[in-house]
């Protein structure tokens, strides 16, 4: 049974929609999502404006965030025995996948306490311990390796990637968005293909996921 705060939440938004647990593509995880059926209609006027406001980005796997848990199993040194930190964790996957691949320790971050609580009940399904925080700027510069997926879709938020390096010694990103990516500290690594779940028919552009690597020390 769906979490009773999170679907409470949820229904608060979008009228009937439910969290189902869905298992992701070419990916060993599952998380608790929006279901498709739900999403495959026209929203009222109210629950648009709802939306908008409150963006259950919780309930969704990201492109980035899919293409990042991907990686991590694919790769699993770079978080193997390593204390880890998921920026704007959202669902949690890329913690997640940080967990079940061998990390030390994985902190789930982020400003929404839904995100928290679909943090916690998605480590629950698949069977890893996280710890929380919803403030990074509280958190102690002891990390190996920040992760970060999806975060960059808001210009805004690109100051952060200098932010990143004073909390932990490496700092992995994974974006569809940014177009125009430049940073003298970040190397491109390649570039993944992936969607988002359920599937919002995004546009191809953005089921390709680039991934970054910045460190502050000589590897």
């Amino acid at each position: 049974m769906a979490p009773a705060a999170l679907q409470q939440a949820l229904g608060g938004l979008i009228g009937e929609a439910r969290l189902v647990v869905s298992a992701l593509p070419d990916c060993e995880l599952k998380l608790w999502l929006v279901d498709e059926q739900n999403m495959d209609r026209a929203f009222s006027s109210e629950e648009t404006r709802r939306i908008l406001e409150e963006p259950p980005y919780w309930c969704f796997c990201w492109a980035s965030g899919l293409a990042m848990a991907r990686y991590l199993a694919e790769h699993p040194h770079w978080v193997q025995g390593k204390r880890v930190l998921d920026f704007g964790a959202g669902s949690g996957i890329a913690g997640i996948a940080a967990a079940r691949a061998g990390a030390l320790e994985v902190v789930a971050c982020d400003l929404d306490p839904l995100a928290l609580q679909a943090c916690q009940a998605n480590a629950v399904l698949n069977g890893v311990t996280l710890g929380y925080s919803s403030d990074f700027f509280a958190e102690a510069d002891r990390f190996d390796l920040i992760l970060v997926a999806d975060v960059l879709y808001d210009r805004a938020n690109l100051p952060l990637l200098d932010a990143f390096l004073g909390r932990g010694r490496q700092a992995l990103v994974a974006d569809s968005r940014v177009r125009d990516f430049s940073h003298p500290l970040y190397r491109h690594l390649g570039v993944l293909d992936a969607l988002t779940l359920p599937d919002l028919a995004e546009p191809h552009e953005f089921r390709r996921v680039s991934l970054y690597h910045a460190s502050r020390e000589p590897l």
